[in-house]
């Protein structure tokens, strides 16, 4: 649970919930709710009442600050029917913190002190917002099963200091059985979401069936499709060994479509190949704009691969820097001559170009949103066409990773 009446009005991102997320799952910590809420007592009482009805444990963000606005602690208070007590020691571990800064201490970080009658200090505290653990009684009479609840600061490294060596020791100890969560994801460009789930509709129904792991899938716009592939076991090696056997059958149906795992991108993918065929590449990006360019300068040795690339906006440019001859500049000829052009003129193994009508309106009789890309591999060209019905950016954006796979698929061919 993440507390902060900034967090719902888009003035900070929550980058803590997602951090506490990964963390669980490496974990073996199942993870099934996150939510949020402002500075207001009542609503985050009703909060933590919401979460302990459906939750064994609760870990709340922020709210455990000096100033008014700071009630996570009355709020966990209320919810475990005590009051509020201050704590000696954490008082003394405060005014120590401004000492040693040679600061005076405001008055109002006393407050910071005030810890649930029943609750316990973590012993990590980085900054002057001790970690609470919370124990809480469920039931009319408080006497049913014990739940926990985990106050931790919204300051980013305080709270991933306290959550790594208190927050986490202390869940799986409690669970009592340990588990780990891991995760593969396989990163894909060219097929829809529903054409994905029909190829894997076996191995997913195998996987229900079983129980080992599950598959989910992401939409992540001009970076594609992923395929998430997740196994909870008792230990690395076995998670790991599942992880591996759903991923090899997987890539048997999806095929060349997957082009890569993880952290790989479309760009990093395609200067590995490049390397990997001592081959190097020069770029003609008219409707893409330098975009191309961009992303593949963005991976670590690049300059192996990459010679250069040429903006031709204007029709004067292409024709007289690169060569192309005077036709339709939305056309298979000129991406072509563009593709041959780049070659030549940057010295380059590869020459990959892109040219179309970005939009919003149509461009020397193309519709808006054409783009052709040419491709010079060996001595041959070839040009593609594709047509996206998008804004401008998003037509330069993914005629730019749609360029890329081009260039990929042809790499893989060339492999054999």
């Amino acid at each position: 649970m993440a507390v902060g009446t900034e967090l719902l009005l888009g003035q900070i991102v929550d980058t803590n919930s997602s951090w506490i997320g990964e963390q669980l799952a490496l974990a073996g910590i199942d993870s099934h709710f996150q939510t949020k809420v402002g500075d207001n007592l009542d609503r985050m009482i009703a909060a933590f009442e919401q979460a302990l009805d459906r939750s064994d444990a609760v870990i709340v963000c922020g709210g455990l600050g000096p100033t008014p606005d700071d009630i996570t602690r009355e709020a966990i208070a209320a919810v475990m029917g005590v009051g509020l007590r201050r704590d000696e020691a954490v008082v003394e571990r405060i005014q120590a913190m401004f000492y040693r800064r040679d600061r005076q201490m405001p008055a109002n970080n006393l407050q910071q002190a005030d810890v649930p009658v029943g609750a316990r200090v973590m012993d990590v505290q980085p900054g002057t917002a001790p970690g609470l653990i919370c124990p809480v009684r469920r039931g009319p009479t408080g006497s049913g099963a014990g739940k926990v609840i985990y106050a931790v600061p919204g300051v980013p490294w305080e709270m991933q200091e306290m959550v790594s060596e208190c927050v986490l020791p202390d869940l799986q100890a409690r669970a009592g059985e340990r588990h780990v969560i891991r995760s593969r994801t396989l990163r894909t460009w060219g097929h829809s979401e529903s054409g994905l789930a029909e190829l894997l509709e076996p191995e997913m129904s195998r996987l229900d069936s079983t129980g080992e792991a599950t598959i989910a899938f992401l939409a992540s716009g001009m970076e594609g499709l992923k395929v998430r592939i997740t196994a909870k076991a008792a230990d690395d090696e076995t998670a790991l060994s599942v992880l591996s056997g759903v991923e090899a059958r997987a890539r048997a149906v999806i095929g060349d479509a997957v082009f890569g795992a993880d952290d790989d991108t479309m760009e990093s993918v395609v200067v590995d190949l490049m390397q990997s065929q001592g081959l190097t590449l020069g770029l003609a990006e008219s409707v893409t704009g330098g975009l191309i360019a961009a992303r593949l300068t963005d991976v670590p040795g690049a300059s192996r691969v990459l010679r250069g690339a040429v903006v031709p906006y204007d029709r004067e440019i292409k024709t007289g820097v690169l060569g192309a001859p005077d036709v339709n500049a939305v056309s298979s000829e000129m991406a072509l001559a563009m593709a041959e052009g780049a070659c030549r003129v940057l010295g380059a193994d590869v020459g990959l170009a892109t040219t179309g009508a970005a939009g919003p309106d149509p461009h020397e009789g193309a519709e808006a949103g054409t783009v052709w890309i040419g491709l010079h591999l060996d001595g041959e060209g070839e040009a593609t066409r594709v047509r996206f019905n998008m804004a401008r950016t998003m037509v330069r954006q993914l005629g730019t990773i749609t360029a890329l796979n081009l260039l990929r698929t042809r790499l893989l061919t060339r492999a054999g």
